[in-house]
């Protein structure tokens, strides 16, 4: 049984496909585009999909996509009634995109799909509720017989938080807070008040917050959010606009910080930083209290999570010291672009009623489930595209690539199936030495183009994570955050403190200080010999040199930009950065050795994005 699925029209467009329940294929569609958060129907990642399985549109059983769009339309419409004559304006942009496109999605989709299937029936198409896609893509492809799962993201249909109970096949939501109620829709608030953009710029915020204190968090808590002891919550609306207006935030909400809403071009102060701090340990706070209550609610030791705040690792790690859980998985593609996963998997286990059966590893094969490219077809791209490259073999393009790291070179690492999600996990990634009190800020500057406050993560091997981190467990995905261990602890000298380019004075640093946060925390990937040889070959032999099994590990691509997709991509965003080696299957590539045409060309076209 072929099953696709589908989540489009909002943000973070994906196609998935599951056949007889395992999941073959899953990828983004911005990365085809390369549009970043790329709503429009998936068009390249369902023909991706269906290539990979070796299959046309005909041969799928069904198409599923992750929301109801009508249940969606009538909390869109109860909310303007509700609230006229607030928000009219809105209403009157909004409601004839709705009419026009939006409420009558199932023709839409059909419309679409018949470009990959002439006779595409509407039978063959089925709907799944938002949190339900989201539940489904944690609890089906975790380790686990059975978990408690919490979905916790802006907003589905009406649902913005929501508790389920998995158990074999079957996964059952028992609990959920309405819109406009919303943990995600809160930290958004916050996101669009210091300055950054909805929707994507939540993690800059939690990257923001270790610089600040949380000293209105008290005030949060006061005016903004009634959080109860089991972690259920309440808004007070009159200090939001997202329901009637076109901002996050209200001037009220202004007034009672202080300050006015922070302008993108505005330099970040010590005010931005604790609000950062700040919203960071309320929603720290009322996780907390939703996974303990989930806990004893349900009587289980397994905890699965999805939804975009599931994405918060700061979180997910004080949830897994908490101790309430044993146990957590996180789906990694946690937001929107994972639904589609879930979609497809509710219809085949849910719908389908087709049996689940859990080996003790996960389903999601690392999150290596996008497109992959030959060694002779690496090649042709590149020459192609005026590339000029070695190729080794495997055992010498590990063992130059490790030579380059311990020499503290900025490398790009393009290797195998791309990653699904919104994590670089060594299939596409940007590599740097660690031990390097300058790569940080190189790398953000000179590589990323991005502010030089924003933290880097480490790859560690998973045999060594404890050595060097207080964690004891897989975080496969990137998406805990855990203590550099003490032991590996020392203060930055004011030089190195020049270098980081960090205006804070007795910065903590470590051992590791290009992965170590100034509050000696680090988001960690570890990486597993079973799902990515290749890269844990790279950490070994690195390790082999210098002692160190850590790498910092982020994502391969430019600020506005996707992650890189293809060799061409990878070529591209090498030549118009700062990367000194591109390693592209066995092919490696020097800076020093390109065209310095091409290497002008490629500058200028990151400038012009």
């Amino acid at each position: 049984m072929r099953i696709l699925g589908i989540s489009a029209f909002y943000h973070d467009s994906a196609a998935a496909l599951i056949e007889d329940g395992r999941i073959v294929a899953a990828a983004q569609e911005e990365r085809f585009t390369r549009k970043k958060h790329d709503a429009a129907f998936p068009h390249n990642a369902i023909t991706y999909c269906l290539a990979e399985a070796g299959i046309t549109a005909d041969g799928l059983d069904h198409v599923v996509f992750y929301d109801k769009p009508f249940l969606k339309f009538e909390r869109l419409l109860e909310t303007y009634i509700a609230l006229a004559p607030r928000g009219f304006g809105s209403f009157k942009m909004s409601i004839p995109l709705w009419l026009r496109e939006k409420l009558f999605q199932k023709s839409l989709l059909r419309d679409e799909l018949k470009s990959f299937a002439e006779d595409f029936s509407t039978g063959r198409l089925l709907f799944c509720e938002h949190h339900l896609s989201h539940a489904a893509s944690a609890f089906y492809p975790s380790p686990f017989e059975s978990a408690a799962v919490l979905t916790m993201d802006g907003v589905g249909e009406w649902a913005t938080t929501s508790a389920a109970m998995g158990d074999g096949n079957r996964l059952e939501i028992f609990q959920e807070i309405h819109f406009p109620h919303s943990l995600g829709l809160l930290y958004s608030a916050a996101t669009y008040y210091t300055g950054f953009k909805v929707n994507s710029g939540e993690y800059k915020v939690m990257g923001l917050a270790p610089y600040g204190e949380p000293k209105y968090a008290k005030l949060i808590l006061d005016h903004l959010i009634d959080l109860k002891p089991d972690g259920s919550f309440r808004l007070d609306m009159s200090y939001f606009d997202y329901c009637t207006g076109f901002t996050m935030t209200n001037d009220r909400f202004a007034e009672l910080f202080g300050q006015s809403v922070r302008s993108p071009d505005q330099l970040l102060t010590q005010f931005h930083m604790d609000v950062a701090a700040s919203i960071q340990s309320v929603l720290d706070e009322a996780v907390l209290r939703l996974t303990r209550s989930l806990a004893k609610q349900t009587g289980s030791r397994n905890l699965c999570l999805a939804g975009g705040v599931a994405l918060n690792c700061v979180a997910n790690g004080k949830v897994l010291r908490d101790g309430s859980f044993d146990n957590i998985w996180i789906q990694p593609a946690a937001g929107d672009a994972g639904g589609a996963v879930g979609a497809a998997l509710t219809a085949y286990h849910t719908f389908k009623g087709q049996p689940r059966k859990p080996n003790g590893a996960d389903g999601m094969s690392g999150s290596y489930l996008g497109p992959s490219f030959a060694q002779a077809e690496i090649e042709r791209r590149l020459a192609a595209a005026g590339a000029r490259f070695a190729v080794f073999d495997e055992a010498a393009m590990i063992d130059a690539t490790a030579h380059a790291l311990a020499n503290e070179k900025a490398v790009g690492w393009f290797q195998g199936r791309m990653e699904f999600g919104p994590r670089s996990l060594g299939a596409r990634s940007i590599l740097g030495d660690p031990r390097s009190p300058g790569m940080q800020k190189n790398l953000n500057l000179k590589v990323k183009f991005r502010e030089s406050f924003r933290p880097f993560a480490p790859a560690v091997l998973r045999e060594d994570v404890s050595n060097w981190f207080d964690l004891g467990s897989d975080s496969p995905y990137m998406l805990i955050v855990a203590d550099v261990r003490q032991d590996k602890h020392r203060q930055m000298s004011p030089n190195e403190q020049a270098l980081f380019g960090i205006d804070k004075l007795n910065v903590a640093r470590s051992e590791i200080p290009a992965v170590t946060h100034v509050d000696y925390s680090a988001r960690i990937q570890t990486v597993h010999r079973e799902t990515n040889p290749l890269f844990h070959q790279l950490l070994s032999r690195f390790k082999a040199l210098t002692g160190c099994p850590v790498l910092v590990n982020t994502s391969f691509n430019v600020r506005g930009e996707p992650i890189v997709c293809t060799p061409e991509d990878a070529f591209r965003c090498f030549m118009g950065n700062e990367l000194d080696l591109l390693v592209v299957g066995n092919c490696v590539l020097w800076k020093s050795e390109q065209d310095a045409a091409l290497k002008q060309e490629c500058s200028s076209a990151f400038e012009l994005d």
